[in-house]
């Protein structure tokens, strides 16, 4: 009888701790989730973009080149183009790459928004991570722009600061709603145009630099002029962002 009481103990202990070793890692997987915003739903990709659906996953990258002639980028029309052949080259070509510009009111134009040109998102990067999941959230503290995700489309990392050459400046002509600059100073080197007079709204995409708005991914500050020397001294090369509007 006393034996038998004694292995009914062993088994009642035995079943106690397992109890309590499947809690605590079912406590620990949910916390993993809750802790980790890489887990949540919203950093995941689309079911029908993961499984191979009718886009590639790439929505969003820096240029991995500029077009070498400092802030003449053939106007929006020849950034569109080089972000479209930079994303085909990636197997990305099967969306409509606008780049993240602003330019001033000219003549009977009005002045455009960078902000109005990129779609409504969400955008990821090129390994699938959530940049940011709408307009609102990509110019409000929630995007997730820094120099680990935006990557260029062949999701190499871009220079900034600590690193040679410096190359965060990312050209936007923008102020930090997303919109065009007003008056004279359009900071968008003629609106894309002009390798000579003028200068350039950039951001950070690294979030790093001197001054007050040096964290800003968009309207860091304004270069210190239009050419590619110009933008190259200040810690650029004539770079910017593409974003997928569908």
């Amino acid at each position: 009888m006393k034996q038998w009481i004694c292995s009914t103990i062993s088994l009642l202990k035995t079943v106690c701790i397992s109890c309590v070793v499947l809690a605590c890692s079912q406590l620990g997987a949910a916390e993993s989730t809750t802790d980790n915003p890489l887990s949540t739903p919203t950093e995941d990709v689309p079911e029908e973009l993961a499984m191979g659906g009718a886009k590639s996953v790439t929505s969003f990258f820096i240029t991995s080149r500029g077009l070498g002639s400092g802030g003449n980028l053939g106007g929006l029309s020849g950034a569109d183009a080089h972000c479209q052949a930079l994303a085909a080259a990636e197997y990305a070509g099967d969306h409509t790459w606008r780049a993240y510009l602003s330019t001033a009111a000219a003549g009977n134009q009005g002045a455009i928004n960078a902000r109005d040109r990129i779609g409504d998102g969400p955008w990821y990067n090129a390994e699938g991570l959530l940049i940011a999941a709408n307009i609102e959230q990509l110019h409000g503290p929630g995007n997730r722009i820094s120099k680990e995700k935006a990557a260029t489309e062949s999701l190499n990392p871009v220079n900034g600061v600590g690193d040679t050459p410096n190359r965060h400046d990312i050209l936007t002509g923008s102020q930090a709603d997303g919109t065009a600059f007003g008056g004279d100073d359009g900071r968008s080197c003629d609106n894309w145009t002009s390798s000579a007079e003028g200068r350039a709204q950039v951001g950070h995409h690294d979030r790093m630099g001197r001054g007050e708005s040096s964290s800003s991914w968009n309207s860091a500050h304004p270069s210190s002029g239009c050419s590619q020397q110009n933008l190259e001294s200040t810690g650029g090369a004539g770079l910017f962002y593409c974003f997928a509007i569908d």
